[in-house]
């Protein structure tokens, strides 16, 4: 089935950056169509912190709020589904769903998000966005004073466990890994945070809980909550087949933007977790607003420049 239908602007990812992006379009009462595949990255979360007043709110129902009320903008557009491939064509892009459709648009935003690249650890995945976390900002508050740890892994391990001491009494656990450099391992003792060398085999607890660490030497260490910052993939190849500048950041691979959020492609913006690091909800609406006006504004006045 083939959909002819032109918009003005056609955003990939229907999450905090997409739908950001897309309010700002519609409110210009510009045509914008939202692909949404609906596996926000947050979606392991029971509720969302810091973001200005929906603090503690479940994610996925700030989502579909978001949603709900782009809905009411007549020239804006959800649909279900995935992109599955994008290519320019004459006065825009072509982009090609993975039920058959093809839209087309005079300009793209890519906000299709990033997947967590979780270690291979007994027991990781099921608590991950529960007791296995990312962002002491987004879940420190709530378990301050409890029993903290931070996986050794990413190249500032070290340096997030000497923060994540400010929430409660932490440790670092190697893994089986190198420990850190003589002053960093000072910098950590003047901060409380132990180093645990050993292994880890499994982590133990009730349902999605944390209650421990089972290690290679055969000790249980108890832990509360366990903080890493796994590799992120980008979630579509559409950045690539568009010939988007690609950058490798200490978490993965970053689309490249400039400060209106426009890719090296010209036409095309990019917003969310696709294109900074670190990643925040708040920072990715935030973005994504930037992408929305910035996008609009190109509609308005390169015309004039013509």
């Amino acid at each position: 089935m083939q959909n002819d239908a032109q918009y003005d602007a056609i955003v990939i990812g229907g999450s905090f950056a997409g739908v950001s992006a897309a309010i700002p379009i519609a409110r210009a009462r510009r045509s914008v169509c939202v692909v949404d595949a609906g596996n926000p990255r947050n979606r392991f979360a029971e509720a969302s912190h810091g973001f200005f007043a929906q603090d503690g709110t479940d994610p996925r129902v700030m989502i579909a709020k978001a949603q709900a009320q782009l809905r009411q903008y007549p020239t804006a557009r959800i649909i279900p589904g995935e992109a599955e491939h994008a290519q320019p064509i004459e006065g825009g892009f072509e982009v090609r769903l993975d039920g058959g459709d093809v839209l087309r648009a005079r300009k793209l935003v890519l906000a299709f998000g990033v997947s967590d690249v979780l270690p291979q650890l007994p027991g990781l995945a099921e608590r991950w966005g529960k007791s296995a976390l990312h962002c002491p900002y987004c879940h420190g508050f709530e378990y301050a004073g409890a029993r903290l740890g931070v996986l050794q892994g990413a190249p500032f391990s070290a340096h997030k466990a000497l923060l994540i001491a400010e929430w409660g009494p932490t440790t670092l656990y190697l893994n089986g890994e190198d420990a850190p450099d003589a002053e960093t391992r000072a910098k950590l003792a003047r901060r409380g945070v132990a180093i645990e060398p050993a292994p880890i085999l499994a982590l133990h607890g009730e349902d999605r809980a944390l209650s421990s660490l089972l290690l290679a030497d055969g000790r249980e260490l108890g832990i509360d909550a366990l903080y890493l910052a796994p590799e992120t993939r980008l979630n579509s190849p559409i950045a690539e087949q568009l010939g988007c500048a690609i950058d490798e950041s200490p978490l993965g691979p970053v689309i490249r933007t400039d400060a209106a959020k426009l890719t090296t492609v010209p036409g095309v913006y990019a917003a969310g977790d696709v294109a900074r690091s670190p990643h925040n909800a708040t920072w990715a609406a935030a973005d994504g607003v930037t992408a929305g006006v910035s996008l609009h504004q190109s509609l308005v006045f390169e015309p004039l420049a013509a």
